[in-house]
């Protein structure tokens, strides 16, 4: 099957958020412990009306990836070049989903003249990042970078 990654709109707003909120809820434990108040914190603003804000932002790009026409993954990246979401819905895990947003991420990125991405990966995604050229910045270990 091909994946598919396109602009998210308003009415992605549902399954994008579920895919955010199951991926951090699934997926971290190694980052929030399966500790009840840092899971909602990280889920305090994986809301339907943070979608709206995060869609209508100027300075930044949300991305969602399809397979078989559902939306399995979530990307936004800034006019600077972070990357502030790359999330795998549990079941489309190691199906490239990441992979694909990460490098359409990228691409937004290199369109708007960005010659480096940032991003602060999680521990549980850390790894995925570096065998992608990402690097840890000095005394930063999750703060990752990488020329584009």
């Amino acid at each position: 099957m091909t994946i598919s990654i396109r602009v998210g709109k308003k009415t992605d707003a549902e399954a994008a958020i579920a895919i955010l909120r199951q991926s951090i809820t699934q997926l971290c434990s190694a980052d929030h412990h399966d500790d009840d108040a840092e899971i909602a914190i990280w889920l305090s603003n994986k809301t339907a009306g943070s979608w709206a804000a995060w869609i209508n932002c100027d300075d930044a790009t949300v991305l969602v990836a399809e397979l078989a026409g559902n939306i399995v993954g979530v990307g936004m990246v800034d006019a600077q070049g972070e990357i502030l979401l790359n999330y795998a819905h549990p079941d489309a895990r190691f199906k490239g989903i990441s992979k694909a947003i990460l490098l359409a991420l990228e691409a937004q990125a290199r369109a708007r003249g960005i010659k480096m991405c940032v991003l602060e990966s999680t521990q549980t995604a850390k790894t995925f990042y570096e065998a992608r050229g990402y690097q840890a910045a000095a005394g930063s270990p999750l703060h990752l970078s990488k020329r584009l």
